[in-house]
């Protein structure tokens, strides 16, 4: 696909030393502790129940993780599709700090974990400005990681595809056991 190599060989080349330096942070899963942590704050206010927080938390470790295996368990060690830091045929890529990433980039786990907090947090908290700030979130994330050349364009939306489909599957599973745990409370409560 000479489209995707193109659009990745436009974006790495357009560099900055200064830039290198943002997006080198904006791609560190570290950086974005205290976003993690003000979610989990306005999850909590939300909710006000500690039992609903620890599910609802579960629910993300879970939508997390199975995008996040997903993508670096099943679909790198299967497709082996090398990074274009690794393909030797794409010459010549920005390296950022010398940084490569692992051999294979097919599909993007940063992409597909991103966008798995932000879809199931969306579909929690439900206000239109969490979501565009945390949907423009994902597309610096995804920006920062062609940037660095480690990803092609279709990896980065093959992970937003896997990140996007285990949200909503965690969030429908998340919200048939609310229906069962409010049917049984309501049964409890009118008997």
């Amino acid at each position: 696909m000479n489209w995707d190599t193109d659009i990745l060989l436009w974006i790495n080349g357009h560099y900055a030393d200064w830039l290198d330096s943002v997006m080198w942070v904006i791609s560190k899963p570290t950086t974005w502790i205290p976003l993690y942590v003000v979610l989990v704050a306005l999850l909590a206010y939300r909710y006000r129940d500690w039992r609903t927080m620890v599910l609802v938390l579960a629910a993300f470790g879970i939508a997390v993780g199975l995008s996040d295996l997903t993508c670096s368990g099943v679909l790198k060690p299967l497709v082996c599709r090398l990074r274009p830091t690794h393909e030797p045929a794409i010459d010549p890529i920005h390296l950022v700090h010398g940084y490569t990433g692992g051999r294979y980039g097919f599909c993007s786990s940063h992409a597909a974990n991103s966008m798995a907090v932000a879809l199931l947090f969306s579909l929690l908290y439900r206000k239109k400005l969490a979501t565009a700030s945390l949907m423009a979130w994902v597309a610096i994330v995804c920006y920062s990681r062609m940037y660095l050349g480690v990803h092609y364009p279709t990896d980065i939306v093959a992970g937003l595809a896997i990140g996007a489909l285990m949200a909503l599957w965690v969030y429908l599973a998340l919200s048939r056991w609310q229906l069962r745990v409010d049917d049984v409370a309501a049964q409890r409560d009118g008997s």
